[in-house]
This record gives structure tokens, sequence and C-alpha cells, in this order.
């Protein structure tokens, strides 16, 4: 039976825009913390905690930029709140660069993360999209500190972290925050025309997923050493480090690969190809066949290793399989669109509370684990609207594409 694309279907597309509305209503009001930055929220979405970290910081700004295109009262005082907060207090005015996490008091951790300058750079370019005053000069700096600091041109990607004083902590390189500063790095270039940042984002793809991800049969290599090789024994953190391969970064990086391709003007051959691979790969081995969703971890052996259903892969799955769907006939990729998204409405999304449920235990009811109440709504959003805009650029660009023909 041919089956009709929902993301064509005006029932869904309505459907869709109302779970972005909900998450919208979920996090604007509570969120704003008067003394700077922004709350935590807990399940019932009361504010929670007193420190900010510039992940969160940043994607605040980028989500209700989104707010704001979409014609959503109020958004813009958030972009505002958010970027005064970037600017003047995660900034270090002493020695460059902006530190990961702070409180009323002061810092809390005032490492130099290249995955918090990833965000920056995200929030910034997003910021632009509108106008924001400090849109331009956060660019501007963020860009050059990407650059000088973080930046390794024989191997085309970026360094990790460094001491406040900008003094190496370790050798580590990762591809977390490689894969979130290309999607910034495209976001850069959509705003500005500039084509190093372009150039920059072809070189990661090339680096983590032409090069290391396609020798591994398409399973992305998540920890490296100081000249990118592979370490398949490193383990970190459980959150931003775990050990083994992350099945939702595969499915991050299989839209952002569609995404890279059409900003290159299909350039890049080989990344269509990359991008179905992947997500044929993360849902062959990632999805957990008995119970539905996608596993956190698996180890080298193709096992699941962290076993929890986390929100933020789910919401990955939707966005890869959008932009497949857009560029694929196979009906693959649609049945796959509607099964992730019937888990996700089952099992996810909060309908008495409000927002998403972060994680799920094995028997898929909600967990106190990673984390604390629903810290982000940042993966969520995009994936309600993502499916809603033409799968050629980021969300910001199909947004203001969208206003600017009205």
């Amino acid at each position: 039976m041919k089956m009709t694309p929902w993301r064509n279907n005006e029932h869904h597309r309505e459907w869709l825009a109302s779970q972005a509305g909900k998450l919208f209503d979920f996090y604007q009001f509570a969120s704003v913390n008067p003394r700077g930055g922004f709350f935590e929220l807990s399940e019932t979405g009361e504010p929670i905690g007193q420190t900010r970290q510039l992940h969160a910081t940043t994607r605040m700004v980028h989500c209700f930029t989104i707010g704001h295109l979409l014609g959503r009262p109020g958004c813009d005082a958030i972009v505002d709140h958010g970027m005064n907060y970037i600017w003047n207090s995660h900034r270090d005015t002493q020695h460059g660069g902006y530190v990961w996490s702070l409180n009323d008091a002061g810092f809390v951790d005032n490492t130099k993360q290249a995955y918090g300058h990833a965000f920056v750079l995200l929030a910034a370019s997003s910021a632009k999209s509108i106008g924001h005053p400090l849109a331009d000069k956060m660019l501007a700096d963020v860009s050059e500190i990407l650059e000088t600091r973080f930046w390794e041109k024989p191997y085309g990607a970026q360094k990790e972290e460094f001491a406040q004083d900008w003094s190496p902590l370790n050798d580590y390189r990762g591809q977390n925050s490689n894969m979130h500063l290309t999607e910034a790095l495209m976001a850069a270039f959509e705003i500005t025309r500039e084509r190093l940042y372009l150039e920059k984002a072809e070189s990661i793809a090339s680096l983590i997923i032409g090069k290391h991800a396609a020798s591994l049969d398409y399973r992305v290599a998540e920890h490296f050493d100081k000249n990118w090789n592979v370490d398949l024994n490193y383990r970190g953190s459980d959150i931003f480090r775990p050990a083994g391969t992350t099945p939702g970064h595969w499915l991050e990086w299989s839209r952002l690969l569609l995404q890279l391709w059409e900003l290159g003007n299909r350039k890049l051959e080989w990344l269509p190809t990359a991008a179905a691979q992947l997500f044929r790969s993360s849902v062959a081995l990632g999805w957990d066949k008995e119970h539905g969703g996608f596993f956190y971890t698996l180890d080298w052996q193709n096992k699941p290793a962290l076993k929890q259903k986390l929100w933020w892969p789910a919401a990955e799955g939707l966005g890869a399989a959008a932009f497949l769907c857009a560029h694929d006939t196979d009906p693959f990729y649609e049945e796959w669109y509607r099964r992730i998204w019937g888990f996700c409405n089952t099992h996810f999304i909060d309908h008495n509370q409000g927002g998403w449920h972060h994680e799920l235990g094995a028997d898929l009811k909600p967990i106190k684990g990673f984390f604390t109440g629903k810290p982000d709504i940042y993966h969520a959003l995009q994936a309600c609207l993502i499916p809603l805009f033409p799968a050629t650029g980021s969300l910001t660009k199909g947004l203001r594409n969208d206003v600017n023909e009205l």
C-alpha cells in the first residue's frame, strides 16, 4: 500500500505545530531566571537549580529565536535575556572565551569546552537571523576563539577543552563537540555566506564520518587521541562521554550530512550514501526490537551497554527520518518516521504535565537517572518542527525563508 508522507499530511502538520506550541508553553514562562540565564525545570515545570551551563543558555537562545520566527509573542525578550547572559556572564573578559558554568556567586566550572563554544556559535548565528544587537560581535568573538584556540588545521577538526587560562587539560579529542560544531558552522554559513564556515563543516564531516565511521561499518566513534586515532577503550562521563558508541549520534549525523550536502551544492557525493547508511545502522543495531526505543549506547560488539532510553536519540531519529524521506522515496524511511513518532507519543511526551520525559527505564516508565526533571527543549522542539520545513538547510533558514515569502 502506498503511503502518503506524513510530512505532507495537513493534519499531521497541525499536530506537529501543536506539539511544538506545547513545548514552548512548558519552557517559556518558568525558565527565565530574573538574576540572569535560565532555570532548569522539574518534571512538573517548576524552576530548579541555580547553576547555568553554557550549552543550556545558548540552546535557549537558539530555540526562542525559532519561537520568534514562528511569531510567538515574548520570545524576543527571552532571546535578549539569554544573549545578555552569554555576553556579560559566560564570557571570560580576562582570558577570552566562554566558561562552562556559573551561578550567582561566580564561575562553577571555569573550563573552556569545545562543546559549549559550538553552541555559542549557534546562538550567535540564530540571533543574527533576527537582528539581535549583540549577534555580530558575539559571532566575531566566538569565531576567532574557535579559530585560534580550538581548530587543529592538520586534522581539520577542533580540540576539546582547556583550563580557564587556556592551558591544556588533556589530549582527548571528541566527536560530539565536533558534530555540534558542524551544526553551528552550517548555521553561521547560512546567515553570513562566509565559505570558511562551510569548508570547516565539510572538513569535520570528512574526518568523523568519511574516514572513521565509514571504516567502522557506519558506527560513529566517539573518542580519539590527540592524533585523531580512534580510542575504542575510552570511558568518561556517561552523560557526555560514554564508552562505546551512541546510536543517537549516528542519527544526528545522518540529518547533518544531508544538510551539508545541500549547502555545499551537492558537491560531496558521498554524503547522501553515508547519511542513509548511518540511519540504517542505527535502527538495525540501536533500536530495541522487543520494547522499542533506541538504546543509549552500544559496545563495539553491537550489544546494548547503557540500556536506558533517552529522549534525544528518538528526537534526532525523527529529524533524520524526515530529511531522508524528503530525499529518498524508499518507504523504509517513512515507516521509521511513523514508528519513532508512535514511540515518542506513547512514552516520551508527557501528556499530563507537559514537556518530554528525558529518560525511560527497562519497563519504559520515566526514571531519574542522568537528568533531574526536564532541563532541555532543544531536541524535542526541533523534532516537532524540522518535518514542517524543506530538507535543504537548518530550521532557522527554513523559517526565515517562510517569513520572507509572506
